[in-house]
């Protein structure tokens, strides 16, 4: 799914994000919040496209590495919001339990937090 088309509804959303972060598409995964979303998680809060940017550009560096293994545990959708939970391992960290949860308005996800417990290797 390219950048302008745009899913409707929670879970259209969700799979379209899951989708573009997993192919490291960050065209796509920036697609899906605008200048008013915020990521609010353990190590900050992140407003706006910029800073989403910044945020993503990390997390693609990270999982972008040989060898990433991320099992999706829970995932499940209720009207405007979407939560998940996975664990994951880099040749960095061990990600012993992440979750997201993600308000959609309007096709755009306008807040998330994540949360994780990570341990580095």
């Amino acid at each position: 799914m390219t950048a302008t088309t745009r899913p409707q509804t929670t879970e259209a959303v969700l799979d379209h994000h899951l989708a573009a972060f997993s192919a490291g598409e960050m065209a796509d995964v920036l697609a899906d919040y605008t200048e008013d979303s915020v990521i609010i998680s353990n190590n900050g809060d992140f407003h706006g496209l910029d800073e989403i940017e910044q945020l993503f550009q990390g997390l693609f560096t990270e999982f972008g590495q040989e060898e990433v293994s991320v099992t999706l545990d829970e995932q499940r959708v209720h009207r405007d919001v979407a939560y998940i939970t996975y664990h994951a391992e880099t040749p960095d960290n061990v990600y012993e339990f992440v979750t997201d949860t993600f308000l959609i308005r309007n096709g755009k996800i306008a807040t998330q937090t994540l949360g994780a417990v990570v341990s580095p290797k």
